[in-house]
């Protein structure tokens, strides 16, 4: 049977609750597979397995109550291996990068950052930051609209000045978010969000951060933010297993 992954830690520091469950239905109870040093929290895999809630659910907590024992590289969910021996010769084979990992992410947390444009207020923002526009709209407002070549000439001047405002914030918030946190992933970019971005944060430092956020949000109102965290570090396990191994496949869900 194929084996769910959970998670890595040292094998000092595994503390689960007796008879602790996982994913599936019914749920599969979590055990813990040592080698040398390491330790992979892991469960048996369900068949056709999918991001639902209550799965999502359980492998997050499962990680959260792992942590209570220590350092945890999380796995993101679905990360599977082809059998227990699969799992243990990726914990030999990578046994010095995960101790590096396990060594940096020691007291960290993850805070992922999405960005979009409230519309009004961001396209309220262009049309008082450019006078070309503006001119633009005047005139052809003073033509009673304006021909449809013009029409279309400002609807071109307007998208291209909402995506320069779309890279320019999308960076003004890695720049001001950069300082305090100690790593920056960027995550796949997907439609709707001008920037989706990880920051990997000291647990106790926290508040220090979230207060940057909400400077943010107070300064530039055209902004929304969406704050996802505190979460296990996922986005900066990597390089994981998936790109070392053949034995740990992974859905690309989970985490946030």
């Amino acid at each position: 049977m194929s084996t769910y992954v959970y998670g890595i830690t040292e094998s000092s520091h595994t503390s689960l609750p007796e008879g602790m469950n996982g994913v599936g239905e019914p749920a599969r109870p979590v055990r813990i597979l040592k080698e040398g040093e390491l330790a992979a929290i892991v469960s048996d895999a369900p068949e056709g397995l999918r991001p639902k809630r209550r799965d999502l659910l359980a492998h997050q907590n499962v990680l959260g109550e792992a942590g209570g024992g220590g350092s945890v590289l999380p796995m993101r969910f679905g990360s599977v291996a082809a059998d227990d021996e699969s799992v243990l010769g990726v914990l030999a084979e990578r046994a010095e990068h995960y101790q590096e990992r396990l060594r940096a992410l020691a007291g960290k947390v993850e805070y992922n950052i999405k960005a979009s444009h409230d519309e009004e207020a961001v396209l309220h923002r262009v049309m008082s930051e450019n006078p070309e526009i503006r001119a633009y709209t005047e005139a052809n407002r003073q033509a009673g609209g304006g021909s449809h070549e013009d029409k279309m000439r400002l609807g071109e001047m307007v998208v291209a000045a909402l995506q320069a405002r779309e890279a320019e914030d999308a960076a003004g918030i890695q720049r001001t978010l950069e300082p305090v946190a100690d790593a920056v992933s960027a995550g796949p970019e997907s439609t709707g969000w001008l920037a989706n971005l990880s920051f990997l944060v000291e647990r106790k430092s926290a508040d220090v951060f979230l207060t940057a956020v909400e400077q943010i949000r107070t300064g530039q109102p055209h902004l929304e933010l969406r704050v996802n965290g505190p979460l296990p570090p996922y986005s900066f396990v990597e390089p994981g297993p998936a790109e070392h191994a053949d034995t740990l496949t992974g859905a690309e869900t989970g985490g946030e």
